[in-house]
């Protein structure tokens, strides 16, 4: 069902995929204008997270207005179908491949004018936004579609590998291992799959050296506050690519202050959101069409 609200028109998607999986997703916006097709941004959540978490449909809507056409989704195996989280077996057997298969659905859906308001989407003009294990996605899938015109990431991974010791030999033990979800008190199950995925396609989900030869324009927005590990790896991807873009947001959590469910904006994340849309502004639009937006 389409909704309209505040000059933004809204509506979600679902796509059956392959292993019994959906995707589901929604798109944000404006309503009709005479202006002509829009570039696009591809939003992608992190781990533990969903295309409605917190943050996420405010960004997309504050895009939107930017004069953007905004798709924002679930990874299929991200563990939720109709609340969160509530299909934790998917959770369980998510990797990096499955992610990036479901990233490629996304981008087919959209260059085959099959998404909601197909009409407004300029199909060459796409960028991607990550949070998170999203940044890091985002960061491999431009890396394998040349197409694909920017990248922004908000304190994204520099390694696909996101568990510790102790984490693996529990893993190595049972089968499976958990995380705590301190929000949904759930523990959530990981099992072998995610590693022997991670094994298999070592240098495929190497991020830094992806990022590192990359030729698609990146910005990489930090959170000051954020973990030592996510801090440490932004200062690696710096590293590993300085001729690309950094930006770092003093006090910024890892969710730039955000919480779920949605209580509202803060300093924090509105400098990363204008740090992003002047990086995407820069790449995706002329001068003149700049000045036509907002």
């Amino acid at each position: 069902m389409s909704e309209q609200a505040s000059g933004l028109r809204k509506q979600r998607f679902e796509q059956s995929i392959d292993a019994g999986l959906t995707l589901r997703g929604e798109v944000t916006v404006q309503e009709t204008t005479d202006r002509g097709p829009v570039p696009v941004v591809i939003m992608a959540h992190g781990f533990k997270s969903f295309m409605d978490w917190g943050f996420q449909p405010y960004v997309a809507a504050e895009l939107a207005r930017r004069g953007y056409y905004v798709v924002r989704f679930n990874f299929s195996c991200n563990g939720v179908n109709e609340r969160d989280f509530d299909e934790l077996d998917k959770f369980a057997v998510n990797t990096y491949s499955r992610e990036q298969a479901d990233l490629a659905v996304v981008w087919e859906l959209l260059q085959e004018k099959r998404l909601p308001f197909a009409e407004q989407a300029d199909t060459g003009r796409v960028a991607l936004l990550g949070h998170s294990r999203g940044g890091g996605n985002s960061i491999v899938f431009a890396a394998e579609h040349p197409d694909v015109q920017a990248v922004v990431t908000w304190n994204g991974i520099a390694s696909a590998d996101l568990f510790d010791d102790a984490f693996k030999e529990e893993l190595a033990r049972n089968g499976v291992a958990y995380v705590a979800n301190a929000r949904t008190g759930q523990n959530m199950p990981i099992r072998q799959t995610f590693y022997d995925d991670l094994k298999q396609n070592a240098e495929r989900f190497d991020i830094a050296a992806r990022l590192a030869g990359l030729q698609t324009p990146v910005l990489s927005v930090q959170g000051d506050a954020d973990s030592d590990r996510l801090k440490e790896g932004f200062r690696r991807l710096r590293e590993a690519a300085p001729d690309q873009s950094f930006v770092t947001i003093a006090e910024g959590t890892h969710t730039f202050g955000a919480v779920h469910p949605f209580a509202g904006t803060t300093p924090q994340l509105e400098e990363a959101l204008e740090a992003t849309v002047r990086f995407l502004d820069g790449r995706m639009r002329g001068a003149g069409e700049r000045g036509r937006q907002g």
